[in-house]
């Protein structure tokens, strides 16, 4: 699984829907457009600033993820920004596979 994390800001129309409906309700869509996609919400957060929510999903894969940001995203209620998160083991076969690469004109 693919983890993310989304943080955004409503528009107009998605503050009001949100003002009506409550975080609750909001928070139970979100965990539905995920598990469509075959994935779970982990933590879904409001919060004060320039991002009005941040969440944490579990998803199949990247494509996956996209398709959510994309769908989002055409709804027009709310901009949503996507992170990719990775582990401390991705990390480190990140950095294995740094090492083994050679660019362009590299010796040895």
């Amino acid at each position: 699984m693919a983890k993310f994390m989304w943080h955004g800001s409503y528009s107009e129309r998605g503050a009001k829907a949100l003002a009506e409906e409550g975080g609750t309700k909001r928070r139970a869509g979100v965990e539905q457009a995920v598990k469509a996609m075959g994935g779970t919400l982990e933590s879904m957060h409001f919060a004060f600033g320039d991002d009005d929510y941040y969440a944490i999903v579990d998803l199949p894969d990247n494509v996956s993820g996209a398709a959510i940001s994309l769908a989002t995203a055409l709804a027009g209620a709310v901009r949503i920004k996507t992170v990719v998160l990775l582990t401390a083991e991705d990390l480190d076969e990140a950095a294995r596979r740094a090492h083994e690469y050679r660019g362009p004109g590299a010796r040895g």
